[in-house]
């Protein structure tokens, strides 16, 4: 059985939980989260604390059970504190630009690219190099800070592009280095 499986979380003061069938609903100020429950893991919900156990003790129940409690305890911290995913770009005319809910990146290329940021996330703008993607939804914060990412990845050779903050790109010497 999973070590993470037997956690018992706790539920945040502001946060509801309900299980209605096999999706369990997170709700609080800042938004709610579904989140349908593998058929073989049991969900208890007792004086503020989340419990999650396997139905039988097949292999499969014993992984899924870890990764279920997981799951339900990124929706907690989602709707009770938000996910948040800081990207900096590096480089020579390499620059941000957030207007309304759409992100304007000057990456090298020839025309600017411009991306729509999904719903339920929010991009603010910290200067001309750096932004923040923040959300309830774990999975669709760094979804999205990946995908802007993958707009012009950091090259080993000189470090530009775009990265996470404080992210380590390993440098590479060159061809000097053959010598």
């Amino acid at each position: 059985m999973s070590r993470i499986g037997n956690r018992k979380l706790q539920i945040p003061t502001g946060v509801e939980v309900t299980l209605n069938g096999d999706v369990l609903t997170t709700k609080s100020s800042k938004g709610s989260l579904d989140l349908v429950i593998d058929p073989l893991i049991e969900v208890k919900i007792e004086d503020g604390v989340v419990t999650t156990s396997a139905k039988n003790n097949s292999a499969r129940a014993n992984v899924v059970v870890g990764t279920m409690n997981s799951l339900i305890n990124n929706n907690l911290i989602g709707v009770s504190e938000g996910y948040k995913k800081d990207l900096e770009i590096i480089g020579v005319g390499y620059r941000f630009n957030v207007a309304g809910n759409k992100i304007t990146i000057n990456a090298g290329y020839s025309n600017p690219v411009i991306m729509e940021v999904p719903a339920g996330l929010s991009a603010t703008l910290i200067n001309n190099n750096e932004i923040s993607i923040s959300g309830i939804d774990k999975q669709k914060v760094n979804q999205f800070a990946a995908v802007v990412r993958e707009v012009r990845s950091p090259e080993p050779y000189k470090g530009k592009g775009i990265r996470y903050k404080n992210e380590h790109i390993r440098r590479k010497e060159g061809k000097k280095a053959a010598k």
